[in-house]
C-alpha cells in the first residue's frame, strides 16, 4: 500500500495578484495561514487554479519557494510542475524537490496529443528523475488527453507514482482505475461536485477549488466520510453543490478569484487571456454565496 500524500481536502490555491498583475505575496501568505487554520489538509501551489499557465519559470519557482517557507511543515505542500515538454517538466520537478516540496502534481501533457504509450514514457521519465511522490493530474477537458485506466495501472508500478487527481468527471472510469490499481494508486477527486462518489470508490480526498470559500466544510466532507458518517458527509456535499456549480460556471479560476475578491481578500485580477466573469455569472456566484451565509 502506498501512503497517501494527504488524506482529506487540499486546496488548489489561487495566486493572488496586484493590480499590475505582479504576485501579491502578502495576501498569499495570509490566505495560506487562514486555510490551514480552518482545516485544509494540504496546499497545492502553481496548479491550474494558481494560473500556472501564465506564470514565468521564475515566478513559478518563487511561488513554490514562498509556499514551502510559509507553510513550514504544517501541512504537505504539493508543487504543480506539469508541462507538455517532458524535459522542462523534469527540470521544474527537480527544482521543486530542491525547494522542499513534499510532492508533485503533474498534469498530462497538453496540446501535443500524445498517445497512451507517450503518457507512459513521459510520466516514467519524470518519476525516475525525482524521489518525491508524484500525483498525476487527469483533466481531459483542458488538456485534450485522457489517462486510460490501464495506463495508470502500468504507471502505478513505479514506486513514486503515488496518486491520480481524477477530473475526467467519468465515475465509471474512476471505478475502473480503483479496480485495476487497488492500493498501488491513491485517488483524489479533482471535481468539487464529486467528492463523495470518489470517496465511495476508495478515494483519499479532494484537491479542491471550493475550499477557498468553504475550507472547513470541504475538509468535513472528507472527515465525516472517514469517521464512518456517510450520510452526514453526503448531506454536506449536496449543501455545497450549488456553490460548486457556480464557481465552475466560467473557466477556473475566473469565478473563484472573483468570489475571493468579493469576500475582501484582494485576490486581484486573473492574467490575460482570462477576463472577469460576465455580470450574470457574478450574480449567480453572489447568490449562492449568500445562501451559504458567506456574504
Amino acid at each position: 500500500m502506498k501512503k497517501p500524500v494527504f488524506t482529506g481536502a487540499a486546496i488548489a490555491i489561487i495566486t493572488p495578484m496586484n493590480a499590475d498583475g505582479s504576485i501579491n505575496f502578502e495576501v498569499f501568505g495570509k490566505l495560506i495561514d487562514d486555510q490551514i487554520a480552518r482545516g485544509t489538509d494540504a496546499i497545492v501551489v502553481c496548479g491550474t487554479t494558481g494560473e500556472s499557465a501564465t506564470l514565468s519559470r521564475e515566478e513559478h519557482v518563487e511561488c513554490i519557494r514562498f509556499v514551502v517557507g510559509k507553510v513550514a511543515g504544517r501541512v504537505p505542500v504539493i508543487a504543480g510542475a506539469g508541462s507538455n515538454d517532458t524535459a522542462f517538466c523534469i527540470s521544474l520537478s527537480q527544482e521543486a524537490e530542491q525547494l522542499g516540496a513534499d510532492a508533485l502534481l503533474l498534469v498530462t501533457p497538453y496540446y501535443n496529443k500524445t498517445s497512451q504509450a507517450g503518457l507512459l514514457a513521459h510520466y516514467t521519465a519524470v518519476a525516475n528523475s525525482v524521489s518525491l511522490p508524484c500525483i498525476l493530474y487527469n483533466v481531459p477537458s483542458r488538456t485534450g488527453v485522457n489517462i486510460a485506466p490501464a495506463t495508470l495501472a502500468a504507471l502505478a508500478k513505479l514506486p513514486n507514482i503515488n496518486a491520480v487527481k481524477e477530473a475526467s468527471g467519468n465515475i465509471a472510469q474512476v471505478a475502473q482505475i480503483a479496480a485495476l490499481c487497488g492500493e498501488e494508486l491513491n485517488i483524489y477527486s479533482g471535481n468539487d461536485d464529486q467528492i463523495v462518489p470518489l470517496l465511495a470508490l476508495g478515494g483519499k480526498g479532494v484537491i479542491s477549488v471550493v475550499s477557498h470559500l468553504c475550507p472547513a466544510e470541504t475538509h468535513d466532507i472528507c472527515r465525516l466520510w472517514f469517521a464512518g458518517k456517510p450520510q452526514e458527509s453526503l448531506a454536506l456535499q449536496l449543501k455545497l453543490l450549488p456553490l460548486c456549480n457556480a464557481i465552475f460556471s466560467d473557466a477556473n479560476p475566473i469565478p473563484v478569484k472573483w468570489a475571493m475578491n468579493r469576500l475582501g481578500w484582494q485576490a486581484g485580477p486573473c492574467r490575460l487571456p482570462l477576463v472577469p466573469p460576465a455580470p450574470a455569472t457574478q450574480a449567480l456566484i453572489e447568490t449562492e454565496m449568500k445562501k451559504l451565509g458567506l456574504l
